[in-house]
């Protein structure tokens, strides 16, 4: 069986959706999946068992990166297209079934599953190899938890102040996850190293992770960590994808739309549309829901 996969361009949103595709390899395992989407999320899907074929497809003026994609993909008669992106694509290339994305009310997560009319919500998963996982233990060994924060985001109305996120962990460690380290993880480029820059100053004991790891080796180091913490970014949901207890921080975003998924995931939610109207002391309630009951005490 022949699936073509049409995702996002983002990390977040591209994580979001590899709940729908684990549903698909449980219901077809020979199935050969062609994975489109945009070049910084090519590596969500770099471990994804039936990988057939990853193609990185970048914004160009004009939709000119849709004839390119259609180019690469009208050749094959596909079993299946499932496209996120809702775009004419899908009804352009030969297929036996297309499932294309609908806005619906609800978590994102909730919407996909709808694509495809699933009665229970797949939660999204995060692939790793025996590589990503052997980094992962070299980088955070075991002894005390680690406590990961994501500080970055994709526009700065999503960032919450660096000195509350020094405060919060700082409240963690002399509490209810005494004697944690802290591991910083941020994405590559100068803006996500000058948004993280502020809390690693505050806190030089860091385990300083930004720009570091590829995406795979974030996920495998992510849940090696006790909890993760971090505004509303592709970090955030790879966090939960990837298993470990995920405080998502929120403002001027809906929660309802984008909270963590995961097993164990919690949004702590700003009094205003700002996240400087998120409090420390929200923030540290709202962990304390995602710790075991004898640490959260």
């Amino acid at each position: 069986m022949r699936i073509l996969f049409v995702t996002s361009n983002r990390v977040g949103d591209a994580v979001l959706s590899t709940g729908l595709l684990d549903h698909l390899i449980r219901a077809y395992p020979a199935s050969r999946i062609t994975v489109a989407c945009g070049p910084a999320a090519g590596g969500v899907f770099a471990r994804m068992p039936n990988l057939e074929r990853l193609i990185p497809f970048e914004k160009q003026t004009y939709g000119r990166h849709w004839l390119r994609l259609w180019a690469a993909t009208v050749g094959t008669f596909w079993d299946l297209v499932v496209d996120i992106r809702a775009s004419a694509l899908s009804y352009l290339v030969p297929a036996r079934r297309r499932a294309v994305m609908r806005k619906h009310p609800g978590h994102k997560t909730e919407q996909l599953a709808k694509i495809l009319r699933l009665d229970t919500v797949p939660l999204p998963v995060a692939w790793t190899g025996p590589q990503d996982r052997a980094r992962a233990e070299t980088l955070l060994p075991a002894g005390s938890p680690v406590i990961a924060f994501g500080p970055t985001a994709n526009w700065d109305g999503k960032v919450w102040p660096p000195e509350r996120f020094v405060a919060l962990f700082r409240a963690l460690a002399t509490g209810p996850l005494a004697c944690a380290r802290i591991a910083v993880f941020a994405g590559p480029g100068a803006r996500e190293r000058a948004l993280a820059a502020p809390v690693l100053a505050a806190l030089p004991e860091a385990i300083d992770l930004a720009g570091a790891l590829s995406l795979p080796e974030a996920a495998a180091c992510l849940a090696r960590c006790a909890l993760f913490v971090g505004n509303d970014s592709g970090l955030m949901h790879l966090a939960a994808a990837a298993g470990t207890p995920t405080l998502g921080l929120f403002g001027p975003t809906p929660a309802a739309e984008y909270a963590p998924a995961g097993r164990l995931t919690a949004a702590a939610i700003a009094h205003g549309q700002r996240m400087e109207d998120l409090s420390v002391a929200d923030a540290l309630a709202a962990a304390r829901t995602l710790l075991s009951p004898a640490l959260a005490a």
